[in-house]
C-alpha cells in the first residue's frame, strides 16, 4: 500500500452507522458482493460511483452502531482509499485498521466538501484539499498501527511477522 492516497470525496454526516454502511440484509454475501450495497441506505449508486482511491469523508461518530466488521470491509472492498472523519465509533475504528482500510481522525473534516479532491500523507496524517488549496492536519496512527495498515492489514501483517522469526 501506498502512503499517499488520492481521491475524490464522498460526504457523509455524523453518526453514519455500521447498518447504513453494510446493510443488515447482505450480511450472508462476501466481502466483494457486500460493496456492492455500502451506503445503500444513504446513496444507493455509491458503489457504481467510486473510483479506486476515493476518500470517504464523515463527521462525528462515524461507524457507530454494531461491531460488524462487514462494514469496513464493504468500504474497503468497493475500492475507497481512505476514510476520514472528525471522529469514528472505536470498534469501527479498530475493525477498520485490522482490515488495512486507513483511518484518519482530523477535527476539520466538516471543512472538506463533496467532490472535493483530497491527498493524503498517511505517515504523516496530512491531509491536503486539491480543490480548495487548503490542508488539515489528521491525527498521525502511530508507528505499530502504520505497519498493519500498510501490510494489508493484522492478518498480513501477522504473517509478515512469523516470517520474520523463522529466517
Amino acid at each position: 500500500m501506498s502512503n499517499i492516497i488520492r481521491g475524490r470525496v464522498w460526504k457523509f454526516g455524523d453518526n453514519i452507522n455500521t447498518d447504513v454502511i453494510a446493510p443488515g440484509k447482505y450480511l450472508k454475501l462476501s466481502n466483494q458482493e457486500m460493496a456492492q450495497h455500502v451506503m445503500e441506505g444513504i446513496d444507493p449508486e455509491l458503489p457504481r460511483k467510486i473510483k479506486p482511491g476515493d476518500i470517504i469523508v464523515g463527521g462525528d461518530n462515524f461507524g457507530c452502531g454494531s461491531s460488524r466488521e462487514t462494514a469496513p470491509a464493504a468500504i474497503k472492498y468497493a475500492g475507497v482509499g481512505a476514510v476520514v472523519a472528525r471522529f469514528f465509533a472505536r470498534i469501527f475504528f479498530r475493525n477498520a485498521i485490522n482490515l488495512g482500510l486507513p483511518v484518519l481522525e482530523c477535527p476539520q473534516a466538516h471543512k472538506i466538501h463533496q467532490g472535493d479532491e483530497l491527498e493524503i500523507e498517511l505517515e504523516t496524517g496530512l491531509i491536503k484539499n486539491l480543490t480548495q488549496g487548503t490542508q488539515y492536519q489528521a491525527t498521525r496512527l502511530p508507528l505499530h498501527i502504520m505497519e498493519i495498515v500498510t501490510s494489508g492489514g493484522l492478518v498480513p501483517y501477522l504473517e509478515q511477522e512469523i516470517k520474520k522469526t523463522r529466517t
